[in-house]
């Protein structure tokens, strides 16, 4: 009972907003919509709440005057974070594919997260500073490529794609707030306590936290092998057990030696973690809109902390809008669209003396790169859906050594002073340009190769990630919609 679609080209404008908009296809069974439901209010609602950021605002609305902060200190706390992240990334990714643990481990996290929040506000010296920017980084290491790892648990084809765009707009979003707040504590809570502004901005950070932590725990499904949560019956995990063989997902199986091995010898873990690489590091200056704002002298500390909101609005969008076409038209289509938008803004910046209108411009287009991280992490999650553990390595590696390179790349090509620093870049906008060309060349590798490696496995109906689901033909595309069927 396969159903085969001609996704694209044969799709009118109609038919594409509505494919956007078809969480919950008509064909469902009842018990399959409710089913997808559940998990999307569960799993989505609770990992878009959980993700705040706040340093740089902080940074940039007082923190730095207050500490009396030089030179590349705000790339220190940056260094302090990552160096954590780095290495608790694939730890916490191993953990998190065991299924007793998955279900309790991001909640706890983001207790304890919470706590460290708190703490940032009673700093009194930078030192303290930097040690709690390290336990925050130890603590949010296997949240982001964990959230992912779940969704690609639960979903396949354009459901797991259009999920992961919703997933993904937390990462802007939480920015977004951030600067709001920042702003709203500059305005309002300046000096009431006794504490300027940008303290507050970590205490409301940790009054909005433990709550959502605590709801964690009730909510938070792990995966469809984790002890179930009291919204779901044992008919439902039946089902999502039966979803994830007919999707060909492979289940949780024994965490190894051999997991190391395997994975080494395929060629995934090589090409993605080669992407992921490109991407940290051509899009580290794209969220310093703010130290170009500040560098004019002309705007006020709430423009500071606004206008860059701008950008975050459009990763939004890009997010959810971007990652859901990818679902509809072949995604190599989208990733280039939003990967040449980067590199003329990126072009701009090397130029750099062009009118500020145009400066604004490319600022804000930067924000279309919001798609690129979940449309390859959803890519990730459809090409090695047949080994869990597998999956579960590469996305924590692809973490660990991407952000590796935020350690070091900073102080080099990113510093906050000097004669190559903030927000010229001088040496950091041309690099820019080199690695987001390799991104996209990279991410387009793994297209090829996983389409030759299709084409050698005739027997199986492979969904492209590629191609969102697309058959060996390049033209058509078997929807997640249908792809659940392919085996009846």
């Amino acid at each position: 009972m396969s159903e085969i679609k001609a996704i694209g080209s044969k799709l009118t404008l109609f038919g594409v907003i509505k494919e956007i908009f078809n969480w919950y296809p008509a064909e469902y069974p009842s018990q399959e919509t409710k089913l997808l439901f559940k998990l999307d209010v569960s799993i989505l609602v609770f990992a878009c709440l959980c993700y705040q950021t706040n340093i740089s605002n902080a940074y940039v609305s007082g923190l730095k005057e207050d500490f009396s902060l030089n030179g590349n200190q705000l790339n220190y706390f940056n260094v302090c974070y990552y160096t954590a992240y780095v290495v608790f990334q694939v730890p916490g990714l191993l953990l998190l594919s065991r299924p007793k643990l998955a279900r309790w481990l991001l909640p706890t996290l983001e207790i304890l997260w919470g706590i460290c929040t708190f703490a940032q506000s009673r700093v009194t010296n930078v030192q303290q500073l930097y040690a709690i920017r390290f336990l925050v980084g130890m603590l949010e290491a296997p949240v982001f490529a964990g959230t992912h790892f779940i969704l690609g648990s639960w979903y396949s084809g354009p459901e797991l794609f259009k999920r992961a765009g919703m997933w993904f707009i937390c990462n802007p979003l939480g920015s977004m707030v951030s600067g709001y707040l920042q702003a709203a504590a500059y305005r309002n809570l300046s000096g009431v306590g006794g504490m300027p502004g940008w303290r507050w901005l970590f205490i409301i950070d940790g009054i909005f936290t433990i709550p959502v932590a605590i709801i964690g725990y009730f909510v938070f499904p792990g995966i469809p092998d984790s002890p179930k949560p009291f919204y779901l019956s044992d008919d439902d995990i039946a089902l999502a057990k039966e979803r994830s063989r007919r999707s060909r997902i492979q289940r949780p199986g024994k965490l190894d030696l051999n997991v190391f091995k395997r994975t080494a010898k395929r060629w995934h873990i090589w090409i993605f973690v080669f992407c992921y690489i490109c991407m940290i590091i051509s899009s580290y200056p794209f969220s310093y809109m703010n130290l170009w704002l500040k560098s004019q002298g002309t705007y006020t500390v709430t423009q500071i902390n606004d206008l860059p909101t701008v950008t975050y609005a459009i990763q939004i969008v890009a997010s959810w809008l971007g990652t859901t076409l990818a679902a509809v038209y072949p995604s190599w289509l989208i990733y280039g669209i939003a990967s040449f938008c980067c590199l003329f803004s990126t072009l701009c910046m090397i130029i750099w003396h062009i009118p500020s209108g145009l400066k604004f411009v490319a600022w804000y287009l930067f924000g279309l790169s919001g798609c690129l991280s979940p449309i390859l992490y959803s890519t990730v999650n459809t090409i090695v859906k047949n080994d869990s553990e597998e999956r579960a390595l590469i996305l924590g590696t692809m973490m660990t050594v991407g952000y590796s390179f935020n350690i070091w790349v900073p102080l080099l090509l990113f510093p906050t002073a000097g004669p190559y620093g903030a927000p010229r870049w001088k040496k950091g906008w041309p690099v820019t340009f080199a690695f987001l060309s390799l991104l996209l060349i990279g991410f387009l590798t793994s297209l090829v190769l996983h389409r030759r490696e299709s084409r050698k496995m005739p027997s199986e109906v492979s969904s492209d990630a590629g191609s969102n689901g697309e058959e060996d033909s390049g033209d058509i595309i078997v929807s997640g919609q249908y792809d659940k069927r392919v085996d009846s």
